[in-house]
């Protein structure tokens, strides 16, 4: 191991975890640190719950699995991989990143450098981040330790382009500290290494690769919604116009989870702070955040178009934020299933990959429905696109409907269009 640096990480989720493993299969052992204890249990028993990583490789990796901040002294360069939220009102939710500060700060010794890896608004690193690793340790950064910024790029359910197939951008306080920085995180990502110049660079780079996929799904979002009008399929449109070399390939959809329908926030937050109101990136999110609504009536029309009876019933296949992943944090299904209910339609939903548990408490009470569980239903709305669902296809879609007919709902286009069977009402984005 050339940098010579004992390494620690904070946040055990859907990034921390994949590079706590990187770090102890290539480089030695390391601290891996999480509050949450039964996170640290399961880890330990030999399984990780989000499916980033799979048992052999849990198993390979040098983990010193802890909630025991006391543990973290043992290393000397600690990567903070805590989620960074938005609140209700959609803004920056710093609350876990100071955290997380804090029990860094705690345990900080000279020499060390701390580098964050969560998405942030640019300057929030140094503006938030640092007085509090200085107030908790007595040191001074830029002296007695440094600070570095390397954003994570992980896509979670992704197992082609994974934390160390993926170019890493680093950065740091100072010149030598980005030179570790860069040596440390070398030594484990194998598509190479891009310097920035500054921390708020780096941190700002990251926060747009999210807005502009927002931005660009947001767009065709808009355009379905104008198709549907004019009584064209959206997906007819993107295959032609898919036909010229420059034109850029998105889709419409829901646009959830934990980065690309927050990080926009983030870079807004700051922008506001600047004095200036940001036109494009806001519209951007109106149009994505709205989406659900916008599903929900369709299916709504479609009822009272056939003439459904006084308790319709709707099938919800998926809850997650993408396919694939148990993930549930910022589902925008959620606003379908809510929109449905708000409509007096009796919603059944089904996702074998959410955890039942966590849905009932994330959603005040919301039960998920095994597949014995579901009544034969008016309408189906197939949101999310997992494995299970593509594999069985229209047999499945149609042994939910009430006789074989109805309604359905494909959000994201998997089901062959022209295998519709009989007596089915077919919608997509």
């Amino acid at each position: 191991m050339s940098h010579g640096r004992k390494i620690s990480v904070i946040g055990l989720g859907y990034v921390g975890l994949p590079v706590a493993v990187a770090f102890g299969t290539e480089a030695g052992r390391v601290v891996a640190f999480d509050i949450n204890k039964a996170r640290i249990a399961q880890l330990k028993a030999g399984h990780d719950a989000t499916g980033e990583v799979d048992d052999h490789e849990l198993a390979a990796a040098d983990l010193l699995l802890s909630d025991n901040p006391d543990d973290l002294r043992q290393a000397d360069f600690h990567i903070v991989t805590v989620p960074t939220p938005i609140d209700k009102s959609n803004r920056p939710d710093l609350s876990p990143l100071r955290s997380a500060s804090k029990t860094v700060g705690a345990i900080l010794k000279k020499g060390d450098i701390v580098v964050y890896e969560s998405t942030v608004y640019p300057g929030a690193t140094e503006e938030e981040c640092v007085p509090i690793l200085e107030q908790l340790s007595g040191l001074k950064a830029g002296i007695d330790f440094t600070v570095g910024y390397s954003p994570e790029r992980i896509n979670p359910g992704d197992r082609e382009h994974r934390f160390t197939t993926i170019t890493k951008v680093v950065s740091g306080q100072t010149p030598e500290t980005l030179e570790i920085v860069a040596a440390v995180y070398g030594s484990v990502v194998k598509a190479g290494i891009h310097k920035a110049p500054t921390i708020k660079a780096a941190e700002a780079a990251k926060v747009i690769e999210n807005t502009q996929r927002d931005l660009n799904i947001a767009l065709m979002n808009e355009l379905s919604l104008i198709f549907d009008r004019a009584g064209i399929d959206t997906r007819d449109v993107l295959d032609a116009a898919g036909t010229k070399w420059n034109f850029l390939r998105f889709t419409p959809g829901l646009v959830g989870g934990h980065c690309i329908g927050v990080d926009p926030y983030y870079l807004t937050h700051k922008s506001e702070e600047l004095g200036y109101y940001p036109q494009v990136v806001l519209a951007g999110r109106r149009v994505n955040d709205g989406m659900g609504e916008v599903v929900a009536n369709k299916v709504i029309r479609a009822l009272l178009r056939e003439g459904a009876t006084k308790n319709p019933t709707v099938t919800v296949l998926g809850l997650t934020f993408k396919e694939n992943v148990p993930d549930i944090r910022n589902t925008r299904v959620i606003d379908i299933i809510r929109s449905l209910e708000d409509a007096g339609i009796n919603v059944q939903v089904h996702d074998h990959h959410a955890d039942a548990e966590e849905v009932l408490h994330e959603f005040d009470g919301l039960k998920l429905c095994g597949d014995a569980d579901l009544k034969p239903a008016d309408a189906v709305v197939l949101a999310v696109s997992h494995r299970e669902y593509v594999a069985k296809g229209w047999p499945l879609v149609e042994g939910l409907l009430k006789d074989g007919t109805g309604f359905v709902v494909d959000v994201r286009a998997i089901l062959p269009r022209d295998d519709v069977p009989a007596g089915i009402d077919l919608w997509r984005l």
